[in-house]
C-alpha cells in the first residue's frame, strides 16, 4: 500500500505543476493587473509607477514571472495582496477554515443521506421508496445551489426566523453557546450543498448497488444461507462503493464552485468569497494563490479517492 501511495503522490507533483503553469499564463494574460489603478491616479508620480512595477517583475516576461512565482511559492512565499495589504498566505489561512468547515460538513450531510437511501432504494427496486428517493434526486440536481439559497433564506430567516442569513466569524458568546451559534448559522449553507450533493449521489449509490447485488458471487452468498444484512454490507457493499468514490472526488470541482456561489449568499468569508473579491479588484497574487489552492484540495481528494481503491479493493493497490 505504501508503494501505490508513493506512486500516486509522484503522478500528483506534475499535475500541480501543470496547472499552476495554466493558471498563471491565463491570468497574466489577462487584462488589467494589480497596479492597473496606479495609472490614472496623478498621486502617484509616473517613475514610482514604473519603479513599483519593476520591483514586482509586471513587465518581465511570462516565463521569468512564473519561474520567480513557482520559487518562491517553494520558499513559503505567496506573495502580497495590494488591495488587503497584507501576505496572501496570512490572508487565506484567515479564511480557509470556514471554506472546509462548510464544504466538509456539506459533504458528511450527503453521505449521510445518499449511501443509506441509496442502498435501501436499491435493495427494493421500483417500490414506493425508491419511487420517492428518486423523484426527490432528480429534483435535488435540477435546482441550482444560488436557487436553493435563496429559498432557504426567505424561508427560514424572512419568514420564520429561525436561523441567520448573514454568516459572521465574530461570535460574541463563548463556551457551548459559542458552539451552538456557529452549527446555527451554518445550516443553512451546508444543507444547500449537502442536499444538492446527495441528490446526485443518491441515484450514483443506487445505480452501483444494483449492477453489483446481480452478480453471481451475491447469489452464492445468499445460497450459503448468509441474510440480507450480511450480504448488502459484507459482499455488495464495499464492490459498489468504488464507483462511488469516482463520483465523490471528481465532484470536487463543483464543490468548490457551488461554495463560491453558497458565501456570496450567505456572507460567508471564505476564500470563495475572497476570490470573487480579488478578481473583482484585480489583486492578481491573491487570485493565483486561492484558484492554486483549489487546484491542491482537488487533487488531495483525488489522492485521497486513490487510497480509497487501494483499501476497498487491494487488487487495485498491487497493479
Amino acid at each position: 500500500m505504501s508503494q501505490y501511495v508513493l506512486r500516486r503522490l509522484l503522478i500528483a507533483v506534475p499535475s500541480l505543476l501543470a496547472i499552476s503553469l495554466v493558471l498563471f499564463v491565463v491570468l497574466a494574460l489577462a487584462p488589467g493587473d494589480p497596479f492597473s489603478e496606479l495609472a490614472t491616479n496623478p498621486n502617484v508620480p509616473p517613475e514610482v509607477q514604473a519603479a513599483l512595477r519593476a520591483k514586482f517583475g509586471l513587465d518581465d516576461p511570462i516565463y521569468l514571472r512564473y519561474l520567480h512565482w513557482l520559487n518562491a511559492m517553494l520558499h513559503g512565499d505567496w506573495g502580497f495582496s495590494f488591495v488587503s495589504r497584507m501576505n496572501v498566505d496570512t490572508l487565506i489561512l484567515q479564511r480557509l477554515p470556514a471554506t472546509l468547515y462548510v464544504i466538509g460538513s456539506a459533504q458528511i450531510l450527503a453521505l449521510l443521506i445518499a449511501i443509506p437511501v441509496g442502498v435501501y432504494a436499491a435493495t427494493r427496486p421500483y417500490s414506493l421508496f425508491d419511487q420517492i428517493a428518486n423523484t426527490l434526486a432528480f429534483v435535488g440536481f435540477s435546482l441550482p445551489t444560488f436557487f436553493t439559497g435563496i429559498l432557504f433564506i426567505l424561508i427560514f430567516s424572512v419568514t420564520l426566523d429561525w436561523l441567520p442569513f448573514v454568516y459572521t466569524t465574530d461570535i460574541k458568546a463563548t463556551g457551548i453557546r459559542w458552539v451552538l451559534e456557529m452549527i446555527r448559522q451554518a445550516i443553512m449553507p451546508v444543507a444547500v450543498l449537502g442536499l444538492f450533493q446527495a441528490a446526485s449521489m443518491t441515484r450514483f449509490v443506487r445505480s452501483a448497488m444494483l449492477d453489483v447485488i446481480r452478480l453471481d458471487y451475491v447469489t452464492t452468498a445468499r445460497a450459503k444461507g448468509l441474510g440480507q444484512t450480511t450480504v448488502i454490507i459484507k459482499h455488495v457493499m464495499r464492490n459498489a462503493m468504488i464507483p462511488v468514490v469516482t463520483l465523490i472526488a471528481l465532484q470536487m470541482p463543483a464543490v468548490f464552485g457551488g461554495a463560491i456561489v453558497t458565501e456570496q449568499i450567505f456572507r460567508i468569508p471564505g476564500i470563495g468569497s475572497l476570490l470573487i473579491s480579488s478578481i473583482l479588484s484585480n489583486d492578481t497574487p491573491v487570485v493565483m494563490a486561492v484558484t492554486f489552492v483549489f487546484a491542491c484540495l482537488v487533487v488531495l481528494f483525488n489522492l485521497i479517492a486513490d487510497v480509497l481503491y487501494g483499501w476497498l479493493d487491494p487488487r487495485i493497490s498491487l497493479r
